[in-house]
């Protein structure tokens, strides 16, 4: 691993790039995380049980095409362009291709199980391969972009913000264009939903394009020489790995917690309090809680550590849902201040997350001596996505319990379910992040410092 020595240095022009990457991540992800459980159960008439087995099922083959091509990323070589970059180039249009495919309102009225089928194929398109040879090699890039942890905090910072305009221009703007009232009941018009697919998959291309040709890959990672482990020795050893398998458990549970928050509320906002404007402020005011915790997050976490700060937050985030849950404030706008909050306290974990996997990264290399960069980041994002499964499934399986339908959601009884769930998982979900970074992961201020010591005397060595 050589550092280059004829590159520009590493500056905004690298953190905006990278900001972008997440951008175009998120113009599909995103969507799908706001839009595809609704789209399907509002529009497409398919149960919400239905659609949570499929995405569920999805994030199982997640668990060998995240792998596989966490393993391509680290055996390929690297080229002018870098190890990661040029994968932005090649699957930038793929994926965007793919993710509007899923959102065709006009084959609403096919028989059920050709619905059903289409959706399996187009997810799976999507989600498991498209979008996985995308993000995988996005994310292991932070690693080459710059090997000081201050850098990789200032992209995990700016990834987050990345993702969270993405978060701000589909959740302020589709809410309010993708609904109409009808008969005084704020519904879904397939047709708009489609429209707006079409139009966020072309700024994902965009997106990509622009991280492509802003971002600079200075750490040469060539690819390992000889023999390498095969997926299942991978695997093996990634068990007892403490730090990687700790911050796979916790990613789990923040995503359980955050997506919740996000699948839930294109359905408290329209459903439980008739306002699917609200839901467009609700956005915005999220974006503000974000931007305020990316102020916050450094000076923090420089001072306390990234972990400690991302407990505390943890707690504070399940304090303000129990809080919520006991008030069930009829108003609104209550209901909005107690999500910035909540936003606020999940913007800590956030802006730090990218950061935390990168710590892990160096963790890995120090006690083995190898760094495969691609292949944790692949076992790191099979986390998240089994996240997103566990979050997709659960909220399809308690829709279901509480009996919502297209024909019954304006039910008291059916409503008062939607606001439980929308506050008690996500919850549930922080207070397990809280007890795992502080009980399990091993990776505290202290441990981080030394293994950046370590590291820094080796490439010194020139070892």
């Amino acid at each position: 691993m050589n550092r280059s020595t004829t590159v520009r240095p590493f500056g905004i022009r690298d953190k905006v790039g990278y900001l972008f990457g997440d951008f175009g991540n998120d113009f599909t992800f995103i969507f799908s995380t706001m839009m595809l459980m609704k789209f399907y159960t509002d529009v497409m008439g398919v149960s919400a049980g239905v659609v949570g087995f499929i995405m569920t099922v999805a994030r199982i083959v997640d668990a060998f095409t995240d792998v596989t091509m966490g393993r391509i990323c680290d055996r390929s070589r690297t080229t002018a362009h870098g190890k990661f970059k040029p994968w932005l180039l090649r699957i930038c249009g793929p994926v965007a291709l793919a993710s509007f495919l899923i959102y065709q309102s006009g084959l609403a009225g096919l028989p059920m199980g050709v619905k059903v089928a289409y959706l399996f194929v187009t997810y799976i398109l999507w989600g498991s391969v498209f979008y996985t040879a995308v993000n995988i090699p996005y994310g292991s890039m932070a690693s080459a972009i710059s090997e000081d942890p201050d850098d990789r905090q200032s992209l995990s910072t700016f990834r987050t913000m990345g993702g969270t305009l993405a978060g701000v221009v589909i959740g302020v703007g589709l809410p309010l264009v993708a609904y109409e009232k009808v008969d005084g009941v704020e519904t879904l018009i397939g047709s708009r939903v489609t429209l707006a697919a079409g139009i966020f998959s072309v700024l994902a291309v965009i997106c990509y394009l622009l991280c492509y040709n802003l971002v600079t890959e200075r750490v040469r990672i060539e690819a390992p020489q000889g023999k390498q482990e095969s997926v299942v020795q991978m695997m093996k050893s990634a068990i007892h790995n403490r730090s990687l398998i700790s911050i796979i458990a916790a990613s789990i549970v923040m995503l359980l917690a955050q997506l919740t928050i996000q699948n839930m509320s294109g359905y408290v906002y329209p459903d439980y309090y008739n306002n699917a404007s609200a839901q467009s402020v609700s956005n915005l005011v999220m974006m503000v809680a974000m931007l305020l915790a990316a102020a916050l997050v450094k000076p923090l976490a420089k001072r306390f550590g990234k972990c400690e700060v991302s407990v505390v937050s943890s707690v504070a985030a399940v304090v303000i849902n129990l809080v919520l849950f006991v008030v069930r404030p009829a108003n609104v706008w209550v209901y909005v201040g107690f999500q910035f909050l909540c936003w606020l306290a999940l913007g800590m974990f956030s802006m730090v997350s990218w950061a935390l996997i990168t710590d892990v990264i160096d963790d890995s290399e120090c006690r083995t001596g190898r760094r495969e960069d691609g292949t944790v980041y692949a076992l790191y994002s099979f986390a998240r996505k089994l996240g997103q499964a566990a979050s997709a499934g659960l909220s399809g399986l308690l829709l279901e319990l509480i009996g919502y339908s297209a024909a019954t959601r304006t039910d008291p009884k059916v409503q008062e379910g939607l606001l439980n769930i929308s506050v008690l998982v996500p919850a549930l979900g922080f207070a397990l992040l809280a007890l795992i970074l502080w009980f399990w992961y091993p990776l505290h201020k202290k441990q981080v410092n030394e293994n950046v010591l370590t590291l820094k005397k080796k490439r010194a060595a020139g070892q």
